[in-house]
């Protein structure tokens, strides 16, 4: 029994644009904002610039390792099996916090609704999204396709309707905090575009793999860029950066001066989107999760597959019982900047994988952008993200140490196979 290829093109594909269009152009939006101003569309040409080197290396990577786990795996397989040990951790440490952070994006907007305190709403959604990802690849895709056509069309009718609203003295003073402004939102705005990576981790569920995935990258990628883009210049245009900055769920008051209607429909956009988000988040943190137990870097058990669904399920369970905790006691900034470093770290270690499988000095180029992309907008983090990513890393690093040294002593781990 192994998992199930099932997955298309367009599968693959809208789980890459589910998990990058969500809380990012929702509600992220508004975070970047309020530190570069107008200058939030440099922001997001930066982080999406960072992101297009990183996604050439997956693409080239996918091509060569079409297996489950993505950056995990091709940095095991390329790297060392310290820095694939490395590169999972971090990526769950950051997808956890992401979790709690749309799912908290998911509240603040159901809250316009439904009065009741938004961590226990944002607890509600994960434990939500952790029953469809139960139920199976097939049903976790279908879902995830019906909410990103439905967030899309929400999307554009925003633009289309928002155009005309549009107030040219909002995009001045255009950068009011300068270069560093544009920084700090980019590197907070690259929370969004992240998201691309999940595609590579469901690779051993896709259809013809090499091929697809790449694709369903690049796709996710292109498309995403021109939305967020879209949406920045009408959201800023007619509501302004302060006051998007100031929102706990900017789009929708923008879309507030487009008239009720509008606005109730970006809310219920906002909501199908950010589940997208958490529902993508959940599926790929179980697959890197089931990737890291095959190669004994986590308990085995997290492995095991449903008998019936095909699904790492004990893997599903946990993580969103987990992310279902942190959506408790987790703020929004803190959230964001958190998993923007556990994230950074990830691709940075994925572009070095790239670059050990490329063959001529041209083909190192996008690897190396990668790297040095990754490494200047870790630096403009937040000293309370590098704190914890910094602990987080020493942590990781001591545990690997013992669980190294106890496979080399040929001591049986509690819930492995030697």
């Amino acid at each position: 029994m192994g998992l199930e290829r099932s997955l298309r093109l367009f599968d693959a594909f809208a789980i890459g644009l589910g998990a990058i269009v969500g809380a990012g152009i929702f509600v992220v939006i508004g975070v970047a904002a309020s530190l570069a101003g107008p200058a939030l569309l440099l922001s997001l040409l930066v982080a999406s610039i960072v992101s297009a080197f990183t996604a050439i290396s997956f693409v080239h990577l996918a091509r060569f390792i079409p297996r489950e786990g993505g950056g995990y795996e091709f940095a095991h397989e390329l790297v060392s099996p310290f820095g694939g040990f490395i590169s999972g951790w971090m990526w769950l440490l950051s997808s956890i916090v992401t979790g709690s952070a749309v799912s908290l994006g998911f509240a603040g907007y159901l809250a316009a609704y439904i009065p009741l305190p938004i961590n226990l709403m944002a607890a509600l959604a994960c434990l939500a999204i952790t029953a469809i990802n139960y139920l199976g690849i097939r049903e976790s895709a279908t879902t995830n396709n019906v909410l990103v056509v439905f967030k899309l069309i929400v999307l554009l009718f925003f633009v289309v309707f928002g155009l005309s609203l549009i107030n040219g003295s909002h995009y001045s003073p255009f950068a009011p905090n300068g270069a560093m402004g544009v920084m700090e939102g980019a590197a907070v705005i690259f929370f969004a575009f992240s998201g691309f990576g999940r595609v590579a981790m469901i690779s051993e569920e896709v259809r013809n793999p090499t091929r697809t995935v790449p694709l369903a990258i690049i796709l996710a990628l292109v498309v995403s860029g021109i939305i967020y883009a879209l949406v920045a210049i009408v959201a800023i245009g007619i509501f302004g950066a302060g006051s998007l900055g100031t929102s706990s769920s900017p789009l929708a008051g923008a879309a507030a001066l487009e008239g009720d209607v509008m606005a109730n429909l970006v809310a219920i956009g906002a909501l199908a989107a950010t589940l997208s988000v958490l529902l993508t988040t959940l599926l790929g943190v179980s697959r890197i999760t089931f990737a890291m137990a095959r190669n004994h870097d986590m308990p085995s058990v997290l492995s095991k597959l449903h008998p019936k669904r095909n699904t790492p399920f004990i893997a599903i369970i946990f993580f969103g019982l987990l992310m279902t905790a942190f959506a408790l006691t987790t703020d929004i900034l803190k959230a964001v900047a958190i998993s923007n470093f556990g994230s950074l770290v990830y691709y940075l270690i994925a572009n070095l994988a790239a670059a050990k499988i490329a063959s001529t000095r041209r083909a190192k180029v996008f690897p190396i952008l990668g790297i040095v992309s990754c490494a200047g907008l870790l630096a403009f983090l937040t000293a309370e993200a590098w704190i914890f990513g910094i602990g987080a890393l020493a942590i990781f690093t001591v545990y690997y140490y013992f669980h190294s040294k106890m496979k080399r002593d040929n001591i049986m781990i509690p819930g492995s196979k030697e």
